[in-house]
């Protein structure tokens, strides 16, 4: 974490002595969600779901793409949700001809974008203020309880459909594998979900996304407070400033590739600065202690509130209760990288016999965790192949 940091500090001296030697490359770098997709020519719309616990999140739409909007045919609904650290925003980071929310709006599908509570647009509460230690008193469990019901029937609800189908990526396959385990109801009105860069079990995460795990609960908070991880937060604001900058682009890139594993051949460096800004921004502190509690059990399972009396108190049993993957019955698709940090290889391994529903599962081995979204052979190696899956899924099914 002091790596994490003393490299910010370095960043932001360059940046304040490099940010007049050229213009902003990328201005998307400063928009949110709805801008970028408006910027490529393409319908936007902006719906807020409010969750059972008070939240307000807002969601994305792309109703159709940019040659299809006359088209009578019914179009399909597909649902992505991003990951950790991310926002909606990193389904649109790249042009239209390599971001698979583009993609898929182009190929006649109905798309929306989640964003999860604590994210970028996503602090808004019926009666908590965001300053509030009680508004981020949060983990991934209020994401698998709340926020993806929330989400899933709202947009059912609005397009009429009584299913959909599932695409997420890191953080948004866990809260699915958690969400479509424990709530049947939920699960019966995905027709498919498709999991890249599956996240379940984390024991064996390296670089920088595994420094939770080395600090107690206590040490952590100590550390970081009991509100939002303004780490990267602080990054996210200074990347449209410094990673911008020829010079200091590689060490922007280096912290990305310090959390998510690093490819060279996939990584357009001129574009750092939009993804940095939509995949890594801000989360709360306690989600990251999960995360920590995680890595060291081995243990895809709720958070545990320190003490067996706490967890009487919150589950009614002494230990978290453990989310049990193997109860899920959603067809099933992954996408996993041999160079992925986060979903690493050993944790993936792990997850796949448990998925009684498997029904195709690809490993790219020059990928990490973001190629699979930004990489610049993401259209062939992920999107084409996702259209190709729907497109048999609709035939067959």
């Amino acid at each position: 974490m002091q790596w994490l940091l003393s490299t910010m500090c370095l960043i932001h001296v360059f940046g304040k002595i490099f940010c007049l030697l050229e213009p902003n490359k990328n201005p998307e770098a400063h928009m949110n969600v709805s801008e970028i997709i408006e910027h490529w020519g393409y319908p936007s719309e902006e719906y807020k779901v409010v969750t059972d616990d008070g939240y307000i999140l807002p969601i994305n739409h792309i109703p159709h793409g940019k040659n299809n909007a006359d088209s009578s045919a019914p179009k399909m609904v597909v649902f992505c949700q991003h990951g950790l650290f991310s926002t909606a925003g990193v389904w649109v980071s790249n042009p239209p001809n390599n971001s698979l929310a583009f993609i898929l709006a182009d190929a006649g599908y109905d798309v929306w974008l989640g964003n999860s509570r604590g994210s970028t647009w996503a602090k808004e509460h019926v009666t908590l203020n965001a300053d509030s230690k009680e508004f981020w008193a949060f983990s991934f469990d209020q994401m698998i309880t709340y926020d993806l019901p929330a989400t899933i029937n709202f947009i059912l609800e609005k397009t009429g459909q009584k299913q959909i189908y599932y695409i997420g990526h890191s953080q948004g396959t866990l809260i699915a594998l958690g969400a479509f385990s424990t709530n049947q109801e939920l699960a019966e009105k995905i027709k498919l979900s498709i999991l890249i860069a599956p996240i379940e079990t984390v024991k064996h995460v390296e670089g920088s996304g595994r420094l939770p795990a080395y600090y107690s609960p206590m040490e952590f908070k100590l550390l970081f407070g009991k509100k939002e991880f303004l780490p990267t937060v602080a990054f996210s604001e200074l990347s449209p400033v410094a990673c911008n900058i020829k010079l200091v682009d590689s060490g922007c890139a280096a912290v990305l590739g310090s959390l998510t594993g690093y490819s060279e051949g996939q990584l357009n460096k001129s574009r750092v600065d939009v993804y940095i800004t939509h995949s890594l921004a801000g989360t709360s502190v306690q989600i990251l202690t999960h995360y920590g509690q995680a890595i060291r059990s081995g243990v895809f399972q709720a958070y545990d509130w320190g003490s067996p009396s706490l967890n009487m108190q919150h589950y009614n049993q002494t230990t978290p209760p453990v989310y049990n993957v193997e109860d899920m019955k959603v067809p099933t698709a992954m996408f996993s990288g041999l160079k992925d940090f986060l979903s690493n290889p050993e944790d993936v391994a792990n997850l796949v016999p448990k998925i009684s529903s498997l029904t195709y599962h690809k490993t790219i081995s020059d990928f990490s965790h973001l190629d699979f979204i930004v990489g610049l052979n993401a259209k062939e190696e992920v999107s084409e192949e996702i259209l190709t899956m729907l497109g048999k899924y609709d035939s067959d099914v």
